[in-house]
């Protein structure tokens, strides 16, 4: 970055977004497949899986000012390219720098233990299934899902952080604007968290209801359906 008399010279807005977009073209041209994230207006997450994702996140900030500036990077466009997979998310992102920093995520599987927790959990916490026919998120799962330390979102001990700028800190700007940015993906597609965490979602939900649909038929001496059509499932939490 050019200095002026020892400072950093002050760059605009509208000429950090111009250098960001050129970045991306660049890229594009070497890796069409590139998936940079665009933010419309201030919110960066508007869903409620992009907004739990994101409120986790800043339990275990390690420094809270670089919240403000990973959200701000992300704001910007500053990530030129987010890719999820099982467990693993790599990013690039453009800093003060002419080339982007590289960022990687690493989240550790869920224990069985804990799966088997949450299972049994959902299955007893849904009082009715009125909810589920309106294609609403049950609030009750909503508590599940976001449990800290117990739930399906990551605790600090399950999420290992790399970037390759110099900043010494655990979560620096470029590793929280990706953070931030994996909750915007979220917006577009929630199977992504299932995915980030190497759940099988319709497994998780079509045996909370068959858990509930068991109880309700218990003393019915009937069986119940254990078969949910997975497009059931996807339709019921948009999905």
């Amino acid at each position: 970055m050019s200095r002026y008399k020892g400072y950093p010279k002050y760059v605009s807005a509208a000429d950090k977004r111009a250098k960001i977009q050129k970045q991306v073209e660049k890229l594009k041209k070497k890796n069409p497949d590139i998936k940079p994230i665009v933010v419309e207006g201030r919110n960066i997450s508007t869903t409620w899986w992009g907004k739990a994702w994101n409120k986790n996140l800043e339990i275990y900030a390690d420094y809270t000012n670089r919240l403000s500036r990973g959200r701000s990077y992300v704001r910007q466009g500053a990530v030129l390219d987010l890719q999820i997979e099982k467990g693993k998310v790599n990013a690039l992102v453009q800093g003060s720098g002419r080339s982007p920093y590289e960022v990687e995520i690493f989240i550790e599987p869920l224990e069985d233990d804990r799966w088997d927790y949450i299972v049994n959990s959902c299955g007893q916490k849904i009082d009715s299934f009125e909810e589920l026919a309106k294609g609403k998120f049950p609030k009750q799962l909503a508590e599940i899902f976001t449990m800290q330390d117990e739930g399906l979102f990551p605790a600090e001990y399950e999420i290992e952080l790399h970037c390759s700028c110099y900043d010494w800190a655990n979560m620096c700007k470029h590793v929280t604007a990706v953070l931030y940015g994996i909750g915007a993906k979220f917006d577009e597609d929630p199977t992504l968290f299932f995915k980030l965490r190497d759940i099988n979602f319709r497994l998780l939900m079509s045996k909370t209801i068959e858990q509930k649909m068991d109880s309700l038929l218990k003393n019915a001496d009937k069986k119940s359906k254990r078969v949910i059509d997975d497009q059931d499932v996807s339709d019921l939490f948009g999905l």
